[in-house]
């Protein structure tokens, strides 16, 4: 418990073996209480590395996508009675030792949704970062502010945290299939904001592994759709 909020960090992962243990062996058990991988049909020894290291592992039985992971996550944290849900990269390019900066806001009554942003700080450390993701992580929130009608500096990273009273408003349907890749969380921040929920950003760092353990997994042009979608299905009032 972290200053009288029951949390839980959840990483959805997909055959990251490699790295998801750093990411369970990293992150701080006096600030959560419990650390959560969402397997996503991985075939490799992801769900076993993890429950090695002592987190817990929700199996999502087939590659469902990244979003219907979250989903997932999300729905294991309300049914858990958490307060308050951490999402971290499950491939290490996050650092767990910064959650607290993810909460502090939230334990202060002073925000429902704290996003993670690579741009505040001096401290920001994106090591090998492919060109396209750096431009794209540029523009994105640009589009974003537009739609949302609020400044934001960072709106594709993952690395969050949700109170659950923002989950648990129907106004915010995390359950449609359109969210199943990576819609769901543009989609999460985007309708946080304009159900008129407080939310603020932390400063974070974001370190991309070398090339050869592999960067991400995010296809160039079907992902970047992918994340963009959100903002003109929901920001021209065609989905809610």
């Amino acid at each position: 418990m972290y200053r009288g909020l029951r949390v839980i960090a959840m990483a959805p992962a997909w055959n990251e073996e490699e790295k998801i243990g750093e990411v369970v062996r990293r992150t701080p058990r006096e600030l959560v209480d419990e650390v959560l991988v969402i397997d996503d049909g991985s075939t490799d020894r992801t769900a076993k590395v993890s429950q090695e290291l002592g987190a817990s592992v929700l199996a999502m039985g087939r590659v469902a996508g990244v979003g219907a992971a979250l989903r997932a996550g999300y729905d294991h944290a309300l049914a858990g009675g958490f307060d308050v849900a951490v999402v971290m990269a499950g491939n290490n390019k996050d650092s767990p030792e910064e959650i607290s900066r993810l909460l502090d806001p939230i334990a202060e009554d002073r925000a429902d949704f704290v996003q993670g942003s690579r741009f505040l700080g001096a401290e920001a450390n994106f090591g090998p970062m492919p060109l396209y993701r750096k431009l794209a992580t540029r523009l994105h929130p640009l589009l974003f502010s537009l739609v949302a009608r609020r400044w934001v500096t960072e709106s594709t990273n993952g690395f969050r945290a949700v109170h659950r009273r923002v989950l648990e408003d129907e106004r915010i349907d995390l359950h449609q299939a359109w969210l199943d890749e990576y819609e769901l969380e543009p989609y999460l921040y985007l309708r946080t904001i304009q159900c008129g929920y407080r939310t603020t950003e932390a400063a974070v760092t974001k370190v991309y592994p070398p090339r050869q353990l592999g960067q991400t997994k995010m296809k160039p042009i079907t992902g970047w759709w992918s994340i963009l979608r959100p903002l003109f299905l929901v920001g021209l009032g065609i989905r809610k």
